[in-house]
């Protein structure tokens, strides 16, 4: 076998570095010392002899004594693969393809080093080192993938089977791992015996060993069972399974005897079969002995005892057994039976009747008379009161019932005494110094009365020593109940009593802040509102919720801490409107579409013209009662009055000024409603509230208001109807003074009585009507019963011809209602119909956006408009056909029919209504047609005009909503066309000239920007002014805001020394000036050449050019270095001012010579530690060559032959191995 030595990287280093001094002798072996070769003995010095002592193995031991010991965790294991027995036999060289690649797989798998080496008869060796257990599962692996594999099958007892396997597998792996074999079981549900084993023939032979040693030894156990009847059991096993367990200790049988539990009389042995058999005697002689010898009693047990009498866990029954031989049979829990069975010898029964009797009274169960309030106390905090009970006697249950005042304990008789005694004089002492008291508090209160995170409560439940049981929300219980020392319990009642008292006569105050105000006067996490709160403790603040969009925040509390704090809070808000002042600009409703345009677009500014604002002086003590309860009235007066705006000063600002604000009609009629409500609030002020259905409210109102400003008119009083906002849609109020509400209440009384008074009516429409009423789903009839009180109407469904109409609702509703359907008949009968010529490509614009105009025409004038279908291909215009022979060009006749001035059928509109209506809408009609205009704009703005991708002239039609049209780019026309509303196109033709006017400034500008300068510089600058990366131009085109074009290299048609500088005159000039600047000083700069030694270039240049950037900078010179395969590889070229190239050079002269000192010292250097390879190649090489070597003993003088492949084997070589002399093989 050839023997391969494997060095690594540090046992290399440690060698070498021990072999350090000896090194040192035969540095220069090549010169002076190749006559004289060293010894054999010098060159490889012997390994230490076996130390004689401890002492002297602790010697030096020569250079060797530095290679550290292996240690003993690495194992090695040498296996062998005879060729027989080879996977892989058919390689070219030995240590390449597919088994090498196995070795490398199993080494990075198992963390095991592997070593290969053929022997003589060709065998495979594996040296494997490393841990046991890497070693053992590379050993594995090496069988599995490099041996061939041979299989076996081992048939033994399937019931042997679960042995070989082990618990969990565990023994199964052990044996696989062992005899690097793969094992397999047949699974349980599988008939066969047979274990099929499969790896080498060595490991075959080992697994199938083992396990046939397995079988046998379970071979000699057996198992038998024995049936014994069930009473008999206990006898066998003892008291407290003594008895079975030293039988089993004896005979090293396991014997398995069913729980009391498990109604099986089957008891199993297992075990070797000799002691199996001594166990089963035993156990039939103790049954049998017990079969003759015992007799029964049976006893009457209250079936409550019988627990005691089983005890914890049958220990009771253990010791029965124990004490008398007796074995006692309980009924099971399920079983009403009360009757104990005793089974034992005659003798010793009425001593085990005597134990069970003591067992069964030696518990007792007990109840102590406690009220149940006093329950918690007994127990104690975390039950530490009770738990000095049951610590003193554990065998004590207590068993506490809610709602019932006992307490149940069970246990030992004496320990049930001793224990009840205790409770009882706790019970004793807590009646006498304990008390409770139950107090009712509207239980609204009881959350301020628990105050914020308990503070209230806490306090004073610390405060008394009591404790205080407020009932849950849920509950909605007022009762409190309070428990605790008497005294403590009469104080925190009188406490309490007062608080809700305190509440009850609180004070609930609405103040009115702007939403927008709240987050701030919150604050960051609520901080703000915490000081508040904690500035008055005794006022409860409370905020709308966001989603409500309400401005009332809420203060509750004593009357005067809620006046402090709504002043604090005043003061508070009036800084915040100081320091985050905005103006709020009313515009009323009808001018919102003007403002925000079409789309959102456009903003155009709303006349003030028709806007008055004026003052009314009213009594700042009547303010909140005009405001009404969240600003009720004066929304009322607001909302009739065409949505003026009223603005009331800030509260406590003593300012009597309320300003009214909109329309000048509409502010009059606010101000006279106004002074009116506070002349009847400042003499007498009188409210009555109403109830009507909201159904009926728009009937009492009347159409434009006209039924109740007729009881307004009659009575004097004032009423208020509910908004959609208020939660209470029915109730009605009328304020005024006394006898004025009295009048109008009884006037409204009378008309919501007459339409509580529901009649039915009828009446005659022509049929030929009926449509009008019933089409878009009814609208007309829903309109009519949302304007009547909710009146119902029915029309005869179509197809009965019936002219009769139903009406059922209120008799004054029913009424009207028959009333305006009477109007709309009438309409109805004196409808006309005109037609209104309008030219069809006008007509969407007509329509507006989703018919939105047409519909507003419709609304305001009570007409129906249909507009004609589209024609789908109008007639080109054609010129008249010219007359031929006296007749006409065309075919057909229609020519002839036609007349040319009439107006064609898609061009016509109808319009249905009354004449006046119609009259009116079709002057509406036409003036919504759009008008052409054209405006003079020069050509070559038209472009800028339309913008990118038509955004420019997109924008203006969205700005002026009107249509713009361009003439084609080919027509070179300065036309362009507007078309649009007549009140838009001024605005529009406004706003394009002054396009016009912006873009040819532009172009002015630009014209200005295109100044152009041509400068002349040597191209040889040119780098210089670039500057690195463009630096410096890029600073010039920046600084002067120009553009600099350089001459294109490649480009030879262009002068290569011009530069164009484009832009403003007077910049393009200051950029000319800063270039020339630059020229100037860079023909000042001279070039010099300087001769440094090449092998120094590097050093100078440094990492990534960071040390001649470092020269160039503090020298402010420009070097330039050779290129790879320059003629002059020293030559240097350094440009700048001739005083800065002179100390550039004197600087680089000067690192030459530091560095190149060092170069002639590496030189020196390589030549000892590396011989040239040209050195080498001169001479062939005579070898290592040693004196009194051990091969040289035969008389010869020779030094070894290296090119003998015999001598020296060179790795893998397939060749017999000669025996060496330094050693046996591994």
């Amino acid at each position: 076998m050839s023997s391969v030595a494997v060095l690594t990287q540090e046992s290399f280093a440690e060698h070498r570095s021990g072999l350090a001094q000896q090194q040192v002798k035969v540095t220069a072996l090549n010169s002076e010392e190749e006559n004289d070769p060293p010894t054999y003995k010098e060159a490889f010095p012997p390994l230490p002899e076996k130390a004689p002592c401890l002492e002297a193995a602790q010697e030096p031991a020569g250079p060797w004594s530095k290679i550290r010991p292996i240690k003993a965790s690495v194992i090695t294991q040498v296996f062998h693969v005879p060729l027989e027995e080879r996977k892989y036999k058919d390689m070219n060289q030995f240590g390449e393809g597919e088994q090498a690649k196995i070795c490398l797989d199993i080494m990075q798998k198992t963390g095991a080093h592997l070593e290969l080496s053929l022997a003589k008869d060709q065998g495979l060796s594996i040296m494997v080192s490393g841990k046991l257990e890497a070693v053992m599962k590379a050993r594995k692996e090496i069988v599995a993938r490099l041996q061939t594999q041979a299989s076996a099958t081992v048939a033994i007892p399937k019931e042997h089977h679960r042995f070989v396997i082990g618990k969990n597998g565990e023994k199964l792996q052990d044996l696989e791992l062992k005899t690097a074999t793969k094992i397999q079981i047949p699974r349980p549900d599988d008939p066969s015996n047979q274990i099929k084993i499969t790896g080498t023939k060595e490991g075959i032979e080992k697994a199938r060993h083992e396990i046939l040693l397995i079988s046998a030894e379970q071979d000699k156990r057996a198992v038998e069972r024995l049936d014994v009847e069930k009473v008999y059991h206990p006898f066998i096993a003892g008291p407290y399974n003594k008895l079975v367990s030293e039988l089993m200790q004896e005979t090293g049988t396991r014997i398995n005897i069913p729980p009391p539990s498990v109604n099986k009389t089957e008891i199993v042995f297992t075990g070797e079969k000799e002691q199996l058999a001594q166990a089963v005697a035993r156990v039939k002689k103790i049954y049998e002995e017990k079969k003759k010898k015992t007799t029964t009693i049976a006893v009457e047990v209250k079936k409550s005892q019988h627990k005691y009498v089983i005890g914890p866990k049958g220990n009771s029954l253990q010791e029965i057994l124990e004490k008398t031989g007796v074995s006692v049979e309980i009924p099971p829990t399920d079983s009403s039976s009360e009757t104990v069975i005793l089974r034992g010898e005659p003798e010793k029964l009425g001593q085990a009747l005597t134990e069970v009797y003591a067992k069964a009274n030696s518990f007792t169960v007990s109840s102590v008379s406690a009220p149940s309030w006093l329950h918690r106390f007994i127990i104690g905090k975390k039950g530490q009161n009770l738990a000095k009970i049951t610590q003193q006697m554990p065998k004590v249950h207590i068993e506490f019932t809610e709602g019932e005042d006992k307490i149940t304990l069970e246990g030992p008789t004496e320990d049930v005494n001793v224990a009840q005694e205790q409770i009882e004089v706790m019970v004793k002492d807590l009646i006498n110094r304990m008390d409770y008291a139950e107090i009712n508090v509207d239980h609204k209160f009881h959350r301020h009365l628990i105050g914020k995170n308990g503070a209230n409560i806490n306090r004073i439940k610390d405060l008394y020593k009591v404790s205080v049981r407020i009932p849950p929300d849920n509950e909605k219980s007022n009762l409190i109940r309070i428990e605790g020392d008497p005294q403590g319990v009469q104080q925190a009642k009188k406490e309490l009593l007062e608080l809700a008292s305190r509440m009850e006569n609180e004070r609930t105050k609405d103040l009115i802040i702007e939403q927008k105000f709240h987050r701030t006067i919150i604050g960051q996490k609520g901080e703000r509102i915490r000081e508040i709160r904690e500035k008055f403790p005794e006022v409860i603040i409370n905020f709308p919720d966001p989603a409500h969009k309400s401005d009332i925040v809420q203060l509750r509390g004593p009357k005067n801490e809620v006046e402090k704090c709504t002043k604090y809070m005043q003061k508070m808000v009036a800084d915040l409107v100081e320091n985050s002042f905005s103006i709020s600009v009313p515009i009323f409703k009808q001018f919102h579409k003007n403002i925000i345009g079409k789309g959102v677009k456009s903003h155009s500014l709303v006349s003030p013209a028709n806007i008055t604002e004026v003052e009314v002086s009213i009594p700042s003590k009547l303010h909140n009662s005009l405001i009404g309860a969240k600003g009720r009235f004066i929304r009322s007066i607001m909302e009739e009055c065409g949505g003026v705006h009223i603005h009331f000063p800030t509260e406590g600002s003593g300012s009597d000024t309320v300003t009214i604000r909109g329309p000048a009609q509409d502010v009059e009629k606010a101000k006279k409603q106004l002074l009116h409500l506070a002349e009847e609030k400042q003499t007498k002020s009188y409210t009555v509230d109403l109830r009507a259905k909201p159904e009926y409210h728009k009937f009492l109102i009347g159409k434009g208001g006209g039924n109740i400003r007729k009881v307004r008119d009659n009575t004097g009083a004032r009423i208020i109807f509910p908004t959609s906002e208020d939660k209470d849609q029915e109730l009605i109020t009328i304020m005024g003074t006394e006898e004025a509400v009295k009048e109008a209440q009884k006037e409204l009384e009378a008309l919501i009585k007459n339409l509580d008074n529901v009649v039915e009516d009828s009446m005659v429409v022509d049929p030929k009507h009926h449509r009008h009423f019933v089409i878009r789903r009814g609208q007309v009839l829903r309109e009519i019963a949302d304007e009547y009180g909710g009146v119902m109407v029915s029309f005869p469904r179509s197809g009965t011809q019936s002219d009769k109409v139903t009406l059922k609702g209120a008799k004054d509703c029913v009424e009207a209602a028959k009333k305006r359907i009477q109007e709309i008949i009438e309409d109805l009968e004196a409808q006309v119909t005109i037609e209104c010529t309008i030219p069809q490509k006008f007509h969407r614009s007509i329509m507006g956006p989703k018919g939105s105009r047409i519909q507003q025409i419709t609304r305001d004038y009570g007409v129906q408009i249909k507009f004609p279908d589209r024609e789908e291909n109008p007639a080109p215009v054609v010129e008249p056909a010219v007359q031929e022979n006296g007749e006409e060009g065309g075919e057909g006749k229609e020519g002839k029919d036609t007349d040319p001035s009439s107006p064609k059928k898609c061009d016509i509109i109808i319009i249905s209504g009354r004449r006046e209506k119609c009259e009116a809408a079709k002057e509406a009609l036409q003036a919504l047609v759009p008008v052409t205009i054209e405006v003079e704009v020069p050509f070559d703005l038209h472009r800028y005009i339309i913008g990118q991708k038509g955004s420019g002239i997109r924008k203006m039609m969205d700005e002026f909503e009107v249509n713009i049209q361009v003439p084609a780019p080919e027509l070179q026309s300065d036309i362009i066309t507007i078309t649009g509303l007549a009140t838009n196109l001024d605005r529009a033709k406004a706003g394009l000239l002054e396009r016009v006017k912006e873009l040819q400034a532009e172009q002015e500008d630009r014209a200005l920007r295109s100044f152009k300068l041509t400068v002349t510089v040597d191209p040889k600058y040119h780098p210089k002014i670039i500057g690195r990366k463009g630096a410096v131009i890029t600073q010039i085109r920046t600084e002067h805001e120009v553009n600099i074009q350089f001459p294109d290299k490649d480009d030879e048609s262009q002068a290569q020394d011009q530069i164009t500088i484009t832009g403003y005159e007077k910049n393009a000039e200051a950029a000319r000036d800063a270039i020339m600047k630059i020229v100037g000083e860079l023909e000042q700069m001279v070039s010099e050449d300087v001769t440094l030694d090449h092998r120094v270039h590097a050093r100078i240049i440094g990492a990534r050019g960071k040390a001649i950037r470092k020269i160039m900078d503090e020298f402010k010179v420009d070097i330039r270095f050779p290129q790879s395969g320059a003629p002059d590889p020293n030559c240097v070229t350094v440009t700048g001012l001739p005083e800065n190239v002179e100390e550039a050079i004197d600087h680089i002269l000067n690192l030459e010579e530091e560095y190149l000192a060092d170069v002639v010292d590496n030189e020196a250097m390589q030549v000892y530690m590396k011989p040239s390879s040209h050195e080498e190649s001169k001479a062939p090489s005579k070898g290592f060559v040693v004196r009194d070597a051990p091969w040289a003993t035969v008389n010869n003088e020779k030094a070894p032959d290296m090119s003998s492949s015999e001598d020296f084997p060179s790795f893998g070589a397939q060749v017999a191995p000669k025996t060496l002399p330094w050693g046996p093989k591994r």
